[in-house]
């Protein structure tokens, strides 16, 4: 069991979590892509798996600064979020309907990442690590990003189309 004696304890102990996180979408996302027939959702699928590997060596190249190997531990919240996922993959349903499927268990996927490098990024700030906040910041940015592409997908057609599906 992990023992946090202090904020910094605190501070790479999440990192490890968002890395196993991403180390885990990156598995997932290719699966997830194929499942999907729309070809807009498979593209934003395939271009966030892209941004997913930016992000992993982002977190990297933070591990080697602070000296921490950020690898080892399994993000347990992740795990579930693409179990729900591969059980709407394997949905016997509509290919539109599960589009709209896909789409939500993405979304959820997304929040929590946000919620995973604003808190770091804070933690950063606050210890310090400035060069480091701004490398989470560019990666929260673009997790706010893939979010609002999935939603720009769902609500321009996809949910339209599962509707009278």
């Amino acid at each position: 069991m992990t023992r946090l004696n202090s904020f910094n304890d605190l501070f790479i102990f999440e990192l490890k979590d968002l890395y196993s996180a991403e180390t885990q979408l990156m598995d997932a996302l290719p699966k997830i892509s194929e499942a999907a027939s729309d070809q807009q959702l498979k593209n934003s699928f395939s271009n966030h798996l892209d941004e997913t590997r930016k992000q992993k060596e982002r977190l990297e190249q933070i591990g080697k600064d602070l000296n921490v190997d950020l690898s080892g531990e399994t993000c347990e919240a992740m795990n579930g979020l693409i179990k729900e996922g591969e059980e709407i993959i394997n949905l016997k349903a509509d290919d539109i309907v599960k589009d709209a499927a896909l789409i939500a268990a993405a979304q959820r996927v997304e929040h929590y990442e946000m919620a995973g490098y604003g808190t770091v990024r804070n933690y950063a700030k606050r210890l310090g690590h400035d060069e480091i906040a701004e490398l989470l910041e560019e990666t929260l940015n673009e997790e706010k990003e893939a979010d609002s592409k999935l939603n720009e997908v769902a609500i321009t057609h996809i949910n339209a189309e599962a509707e009278y599906a």
